[in-house]
């Protein structure tokens, strides 16, 4: 029998097994979200036939020529990866989600492979492929397989419409109250993720690079020059700081500092790769591409134009090209950062910045610190084991081996981390005060599920994402030089949502730069100064 099989029938085979194997965190938010009883189990239990037809239709598009089983052994994998990510932290595949993984190191990526992965690819890669390779399958003349491909998708598509006509009141309401249901089909998503991602970012090219705040220029006569140290962080989420109402004592340093702390900031996305650059974009939030903003200047540049010496120094993976065109170190290697034990540590970054800032005197100074922070799943590798405060702790990178207990340890040991890393830049900073005007900047990236509603890590498309991975802290700090701030209108402001956006125009009125890109109403200095509050 299996020497008789043609394309069209593995296709069908394949489907039902990637339907049934492939699909777990499918079934379970269905079961979650519908009670097991009631008029509406049939057409519940509907949405396996649908999914299975609309995986044969696609399947059987991108399966009908020469390459059948190359391609299919290609779903197998998307398969895989998807159902294990989606299976094990929540997390769907999009195209997102396959950008941050493109820019994600060795070091990193190696945190997310676990005995589960490999299980996960020998059940749905490894053995359907080879299992695949093995069978000889029936060859057809090229005309005959492609009728026998469009007539298993015109018969797919007739059972399709057949069951939203048969239910048609459940499914239309299920696709506007569920309509995140859609990023959980694997491996459907995954394929579609993977198509936008490589029309849009990997053969995305940019004709002319763009230039932005071509008219930008400082003042020439400040008594003070600026020294402003911003620090990106890794993975933080806004709940988790005590200095917001966070029941654990996680910023003990940081509280006794005169700083302000906002509460209510939402990334730009829920991932680096997407939030470090739009919050160095002219762009806002609801308008950022990163694919444009690759081809596109920065704030960094915006800065260099005018005359701020910038410097980049990185504990993460990379600058996401924000730092492409000014100075930048890789405080991941040892032999730069003298604070290195099982990972270098965010706080060798400090090593050497007074030469930086000696060598640029009568200079304005920015000086970017990018975190490695509290970069998951493997938080009990953030934290040197003298520092980890909250007990018991996860061990692992294996988050489903660990208690909720034990997960929330681990993490807030990272924030208490920061805590103390924050504290050292401000004291670092501090030094500075009598000859410039100094200021402090410090905000997070994106959040981080920590397993509410089964959700871990981050990564989920923004419409879908929870609090969790959009809420994140930002705080603000300024020497007794530094008279362009009140802090104690900028605090009354403290509660206000606002967002990345002003990450952008807060630069440049921290150095007062004077250009027509510049917007008054999205720099924090100003906040609590208008009536508006901002």
């Amino acid at each position: 029998m299996l020497m008789n099989l043609t394309s069209a029938r593995f296709v069908v085979l394949s489907s039902f097994y990637i339907t049934v194997f492939g699909n777990f965190a499918l079934f379970n938010k269905l079961i979650d979200w519908y009670p097991e009883s009631g008029s509406s189990l049939l057409a519940v239990a509907s949405l396996g036939l649908f999914q299975f037809l609309l995986l044969v239709v696609i399947v059987s598009a991108v399966t009908c020529h020469g390459w059948f089983k190359w391609v299919l052994g290609l779903i197998f994998l998307l398969t895989a990866v998807s159902s294990y990510f989606s299976d094990t932290f929540g997390i769907v595949i999009d195209r997102q989600m396959l950008l941050n993984a493109f820019e994600t190191n060795a070091a990193e990526a190696s945190d997310l492979f676990t005995i589960k992965f490999f299980g996960y690819l020998l059940g749905l890669f490894i053995l359907p492929t080879i299992f695949l390779f093995k069978i000889k399958v029936f060859q057809q003349r090229i005309f005959r397989r492609l009728t026998a491909h469009l007539l298993l998708c015109v018969s797919s598509l007739s059972g399709l419409a057949l069951l939203v006509f048969t239910f048609s009141s459940f499914y239309v309401s299920f696709f506007r109250e569920h309509y995140e249901l859609r990023a959980y089909s694997s491996p459907i998503d995954a394929i579609y993720a993977s198509y936008q991602f490589i029309k849009k970012d990997l053969m995305a090219h940019q004709s002319v690079f763009m230039s932005i705040g071509d008219d930008a220029e400082v003042p020439e006569d400040d008594i003070h020059r600026e020294l402003m140290i911003l620090v990106i962080g890794e993975t933080a989420r806004s709940d988790h700081f005590s200095l917001n109402g966070y029941e654990r004592f996680t910023n003990p340093l940081l509280s006794k500092r005169d700083i302000v702390s906002f509460s209510s900031v939402h990334s730009c996305g829920t991932s680096t790769a997407i939030s470090v650059p739009c919050m160095f974009s002219i762009d806002t939030k609801s308008k950022f591409d990163v694919s444009v903003a690759s081809g596109k200047e920065n704030a960094l540049d915006v800065l260099t134009r005018a005359g701020v010496s910038v410097l980049w120094r990185d504990n993460n993976s990379s600058s996401k090209g924000v730092a492409d065109r000014v100075t930048y170190e890789n405080f991941r290697d040892p032999k730069l950062n003298p604070v290195c034990d099982l990972e270098c540590r965010d706080v060798g970054m400090l090593s050497g910045l007074d030469q930086f800032i000696q060598s640029h005197t009568n200079e304005d100074i920015l000086i970017v610190l990018h975190q490695m922070g509290s970069h998951g799943p493997a938080y009990h590798e953030r934290v040197p084991k003298d520092r980890q405060h909250f007990q018991p702790t996860c061990q692992t990178n294996q988050l489903d081996q660990c208690t909720s207990a034990e997960i929330i340890n681990s993490y807030d040991n990272t924030i208490l981390y920061t805590d103390y890393f924050l504290d050292q830049v401000l004291s670092f900073l501090g030094q500075y005060d009598d000859a410039y005007e100094t200021v402090f900047m410090y905000v997070s990236d994106h959040g981080e599920s920590l397993g509410e509603k089964g959700i871990y890590l981050h990564g989920l498309p923004y419409v879908i994402a929870p609090e969790a991975q959009t809420l994140v802290p930002m705080i603000v700090g300024f020497g007794r030089n530094n008279d362009d701030f009140d802090i104690t209108k900028v605090s009354r402001t403290k509660d206000q949502a606002i967002s990345h956006d002003v990450v952008f125009h807060t630069l440049l009125g921290i150095f007062e730069v004077d250009s027509d890109v510049y917007e008054f109403k999205k720099d924090l200095k100003w906040f609590g100064v208008m009536p508006d509050g901002g």
